[in-house]
């Protein structure tokens, strides 16, 4: 508690009070080596260059990231369902890592006001660089503090009290209701089929390929570790095709309007 007390005292008197204060206010303690959090911070396009004229930026502490905040979900995970098999876990593990909430969780935490990128990328849309900034910041705690303050932050910073992880597990994106429900209101005809089933020995699973064909057309392709999942991707997969692409669109009713023609004859 002293050696603490004392951390904060000289915390005051350091020449980078301010980023060391921000960086407090987020981990919920002080870093070691502030280097590394300014190299998890640091996007690409920011070009700032070391003495030895190697540009730094945060895509190999990325790569780190992503290995230790995967390891760390699923050694939590693994402890708080007991009784769920692999598939579930893999699921579950899917969704707390996916690159939309960890997006989020940057700038529910600040983090996305501190990473450093150009002017540029100020004004365009990129909807990675808060996500692989995330990755790149576990990556800094992990070479800081180590496993166990890193997944200390996770669990509790994180899972605790921004993300609900039962919120997470029980929440079902229902893709193939709603794809359904939009092909039955304009009268599309709609399939899924199963294309592939691969055994995957490490993981003691199965990975299936599913694909969602409309009036005759592929639409989406889906994997996932069980049946239910794959259709769930193949419809999200689709969705995304039907809203973004009109003439792909139109020509599936225009294929309708043929089909249902011919059929009166």
């Amino acid at each position: 508690m002293f050696q603490k007390t004392l951390s904060k005292i000289r915390l005051f008197f350091h020449k980078e009070k301010e980023p060391f204060l921000s960086l407090y206010n987020i981990l919920g303690f002080l870093p070691e080596d502030i280097a590394l959090y300014k190299e998890a911070l640091r996007h690409k396009s920011y070009h700032d260059v070391t003495k030895g004229n190697a540009k730094v930026n945060n895509e190999r502490m990325e790569f780190l990231g992503d290995a230790v905040l995967g390891a760390i979900v699923a050694d939590i995970v693994y402890n708080k369902y007991p009784k769920e098999q692999e598939g579930y876990l893999t699921n579950l593990r899917s969704k707390l890592v996916k690159r939309e909430t960890l997006n989020k969780l940057a700038v529910q935490i600040g983090l996305d006001k501190m990473i450093q990128h150009s002017d540029k990328m100020a004004l365009a849309h990129n909807s990675y660089m808060n996500g692989n900034a995330f990755e790149a910041f576990i990556g800094a705690i992990y070479l800081d503090k180590g496993y166990e303050t890193c997944k200390n932050f996770v669990s509790h910073k994180i899972l605790e009290q921004i993300v609900d992880v039962n919120e997470v597990a029980h929440k079902e994106e229902n893709f193939k209701s709603r794809l359904i429900e939009w092909c039955q209101k304009y009268q599309l005809e709609c399939n899924f089929k199963i294309i592939s089933e691969k055994k995957m020995p490490q993981q003691n699973a199965c990975q299936f390929l599913s694909e969602v064909v409309i009036e005759g057309v592929n639409c989406g392709k889906g994997t996932g570790f069980s049946k239910k999942e794959s259709h769930q991707k193949a419809a999200k997969a689709a969705m995304k095709r039907l809203k973004n692409d009109v003439g792909f669109v139109n020509s599936l009713f225009d294929t309708r309007n043929n089909r249902i023609k011919n059929s009166k004859h």
